[in-house]
C-alpha cells in the first residue's frame, strides 16, 4: 500500500467536520490500508483520515494490542476522567496535558460494514477520543494545558 504525507496544523482539512461515510467498498478498504501503513511508518498510535488530507469519518488506532479500524465512530458513553500528556502526528514537536474520559464505549463500522462496539479504558480510550476529535476538526492543542515543545 502507500504511505501518505501527514497534514500538519494550519491545513484547513484538520479544522473541518469530516464527511460521514455512506457507502463502503474497495475505496474505503484502500483508505484503511493506506492509513494503517502511514500510521505505522510514522510511529503513531492513531490516525484519522483528515490527517492525510481525506475528509472522511475513518480512524485507525493501535496502542500495542492490535489494529482497530473504525468507520463513522461515535462515543456512545464516556465515564471518569484522566489527565495525561498527548502529542499528535499533525503537530510535530508539541505535547500538552489533556483531560479525557477514563472509559469510553465507541460504536462504528468495521471495514466490512458490520457494526462494532469497543469498550476502552486508559491509553486506548485516550487514543480513540483523540482520533474521533480529529473527525470534528478538534485538535489536542484546543484542549491542552501546559503546551511545550519537545
Amino acid at each position: 500500500m502507500a504511505v501518505y504525507r501527514i497534514v500538519e496544523v494550519g491545513d484547513e482539512v484538520l479544522r473541518e467536520k469530516a464527511v460521514y461515510v455512506a457507502k463502503l467498498g474497495p475505496h474505503i478498504e484502500k483508505l484503511l490500508d493506506n492509513m494503517r501503513d502511514t500510521m505505522y511508518a510514522n510511529q503513531g498510535v492513531g490516525l484519522a483520515a483528515p490527517q492525510i488530507g481525506v475528509s472522511k469519518r475513518v480512524i485507525v488506532v493501535d496502542v500495542g494490542d492490535g489494529l482497530v479500524e473504525l468507520i463513522n465512530p461515535v462515543i456512545a458513553e464516556a465515564k471518569g476522567t484522566q489527565i495525561d500528556n498527548e502529542g499528535c502526528l499533525s503537530i510535530p514537536g508539541m505535547v500538552g496535558e489533556v483531560m479525557r474520559a477514563e472509559h469510553v464505549n465507541v460504536k462504528g463500522l468495521d471495514r466490512t460494514g458490520n457494526e462494532t462496539e469497543i469498550e476502552a479504558s486508559g491509553f486506548f480510550a485516550r487514543a480513540l477520543q483523540h482520533e474521533i476529535d480529529h473527525l470534528d476538526g478538534i485538535l489536542f492543542i484546543d484542549k491542552a494545558k501546559n503546551l511545550k515543545k519537545i
